[in-house]
């Protein structure tokens, strides 16, 4: 069996599992995800071994630091991943659910029901934990799923599907509800693409140039983010003493992470007093800043001249932009020429500037007086995300259960016929 056929089959297969997996009970579903929970935590000894053979061949491939560190199943990211299913399977069952049901003049009754997607296909890089968290939401919102990492995750993600497929015939499900292609030929992807007949969605997860490759090749929807350049906006009226460690978690906490701050916006009444700490804390932790005139001489050794490609530019890493701004309508405006409506963030003690900003700041989160890591399914309270999206139609910010369904029109009628 050629590539395109191993594909096709296992579009078929979704199909088939999806249909059966869209009129599984909640309690069946709860079941699978708690038994994925248990099996997670009795076979982390093959997990771990599963995880070395890729991290062994990621230290002879000679992969960066981050995309290692993304690639680790440590104890931590596994306990994360036993607490997501614990988390979703708690969680209210969307499926079926009836909203807004209103009350025509001819006595029919109108609502929209809650519905799975159907199959969703999920392109990713690295991070095996990744594996889980769709595998889990997928499963809770109805759909079927096909997984397809990187290369370098090849065996991390074959073992944690294996355990799926066990949690999911225990619960008396389809197994076939989720799927990993069984080669890491890049051809298996552009094969997926194609197969718009069995998947209704794809999703990737990634650098931009891998979420562009899938936009421009894929037939069927695709729920995306191209990258996350990331700002905040300390006003005149933040709270220094505030603003500073929001600034260090924003950076520093994650720098890899989409969601980690990229530039530093200062109003200029508060940048002499701001910017010095700021460089005093991180500065010599290992952040570099490419500021602008004004913000230079602030930042000390610390800083070099920004060039015109630093403005807007997503570094993934312990160098952050800075520039200072005359007003809060600069800052905004500067934000919506260079941001890329993921995440924004304003630091201010004025309530009616924080609600201003939160307005008609474009992103798909906007915060006020907090971190931009918080842009994340799990810190929203969504149990655990398939990617966040920046694209608008149909979910615009972390995907969790509910943004894996959609909405049908139901009718509930008495013999009314239209005149």
């Amino acid at each position: 069996m050629d590539i395109r056929e191993q594909m096709v089959n296992m579009g078929k297969k979704a199909r088939k599992a999806a249909r059966g997996l869209a009129s599984a009970s909640g309690k069946a579903k709860q079941e699978a995800l708690l038994v994925l929970a248990d099996l997670l935590e009795s076979e982390k000894d093959a997990i771990a071994k599963a995880n070395k053979l890729d991290l062994d061949a990621a230290a002879e491939r000679g992969l960066d630091k981050a995309r290692v560190q993304r690639l680790t199943i440590s104890d931590k990211v596994l306990h994360s991943m036993i607490q997501g299913c614990r988390e979703v399977a708690a969680m209210d069952d969307p499926v079926g659910e009836i909203e807004g049901m209103t009350k025509r003049p001819n006595g029919m009754l109108v609502g929209r029901m809650r519905v799975p997607l159907g199959v969703v296909a999920m392109i990713y890089e690295s991070r095996p934990n990744a594996t889980i968290d769709a595998g889990i939401l997928c499963l809770k919102a109805g759909n079927a799923v096909i997984l397809r990492g990187g290369s370098e995750a090849f065996h991390s993600n074959k073992c944690l599907a294996e355990l799926m497929h066990a949690a999911l015939e225990r619960a008396g499900l389809p197994k076939d509800a989720v799927q990993v292609p069984p080669t890491t030929d890049r051809e298996a992807v552009a094969e997926m693409l194609k197969l718009e007949e069995y998947i209704d969605v794809v999703i990737p997860r990634g650098g931009e140039g891998l979420i562009r490759a899938v936009t421009k090749q894929a037939t069927m929807p695709v729920l995306k983010h191209y990258k996350g350049v990331c700002h905040i906006y300390a006003d005149d009226a933040c709270d220094i003493e505030k603003a500073v460690p929001i600034v260090e978690n924003a950076k520093m906490q994650y720098p890899s992470g989409c969601n980690a701050l990229e530039c530093l916006l200062v109003h200029k009444d508060v940048a002499e007093k701001l910017l010095p700490k700021v460089a005093e804390t991180i500065g010599p932790k290992g952040v570099k800043f490419k500021a602008c005139e004004r913000s230079l001489p602030l930042l000390g050794d610390y800083a070099e001249a920004a060039g015109p490609l630093d403005w807007g530019f997503e570094f993934l890493d312990l160098v952050m932009a800075v520039k200072v701004v005359d007003s809060m309508d600069e800052a905004m405006d500067y934000i919506a020429e260079h941001g890329s409506n993921h995440t924004e963030s304003i630091l201010s003690e004025n309530y009616e500037r924080c609600m201003r900003f939160i307005r008609e700041v474009d992103a798909s989160l906007v915060v006020a007086n907090a971190t931009t890591r918080f842009n994340d399914g799990g810190q929203l309270g969504l149990g655990a995300e398939i990617g966040i999206s920046t694209s608008k139609l149909h979910a615009y910010g972390p995907m969790g259960i509910k943004e894996l369904t959609s909405a049908k029109f139901v009718l509930l009628g008495e013999g009314q016929i239209r005149e």
